[in-house]
């Protein structure tokens, strides 16, 4: 009985694990050290600062926005960010691109982007495209959830058309697209808006990609 029941877990196990496996496994995108992996604006805008990845500076305004990508493409993944955003709260705004597309000899990208700063905190934006923010949480939501000039968090997740925006664990955007011409595929991407003396710190970058949902 025993040697029964142990060929029985055996068989169980070659069901079991090649699930676990395509569950997904997450990945730093940041090393804490160099920008290997990330492409931009590296000899005036973006640098290494502390362990993260910086952007702009509080001594001069930023001459216009700049984007940090990555050199990969993603699909479908929940991805986790941590950032600080410094400068006027009037004025400072930042943001983090993802299903987005470099705009040929611009510096622009074209794409979603989890907006920060201003009054469009945990607000879903659509960059160089629709030009308008989507969707995103109240005046009260933000004021609960917001730390400003500190360390915040960002959690998002794609799967097919629905997008989700978590700002410091609140639940801020549940959006699902509607248009079958948007690419659902696309690069992640920092941003520092121009037009403010502002300075954006985003580190422990994680990705872990899903599976893609038709």
């Amino acid at each position: 009985m025993r040697h029964f029941f142990l060929g029985f877990l055996l068989l169980a196990s070659c069901f079991i694990l090649p699930n676990s496996v395509s569950a997904g496994e997450s990945k730093s995108l940041f090393d804490g050290k160099t920008l290997t992996g990330w492409e931009g604006d590296t000899a005036k805008t973006w640098r290494v600062e502390e362990g993260s990845i910086v952007g702009g500076s509080l001594e001069t305004t930023v001459p216009r926005n700049e984007f940090l990508c990555t050199t990969k493409s993603y699909t479908d993944f929940e991805l986790k960010v941590k950032f600080k955003l410094l400068g006027d709260h009037s004025k400072a705004n930042a943001g983090v691109q993802f299903r987005t597309k470099r705009i040929p000899m611009n510096h622009e990208v074209s794409g979603f982007q989890a907006d920060i700063g201003q009054d469009y905190w945990g607000a879903l934006y659509d960059e160089s495209r629709r030009n308008k923010i989507l969707t995103g949480p109240d005046a009260a939501t933000r004021a609960k959830i917001i730390k400003y000039d500190d360390w915040n968090d960002y959690r998002i997740r794609c799967e097919g058309t629905r997008i989700r925006l978590w700002l410091n664990d609140t639940l801020t955007v549940d959006y699902t697209e509607k248009d079958e011409k948007i690419e659902r595929t696309g690069i992640i991407g920092l941003q520092i808006h121009g037009g403010a003396k502002a300075k954006a710190y985003y580190k422990d970058i994680v990705i872990e990609e899903l599976g893609e949902k038709k």
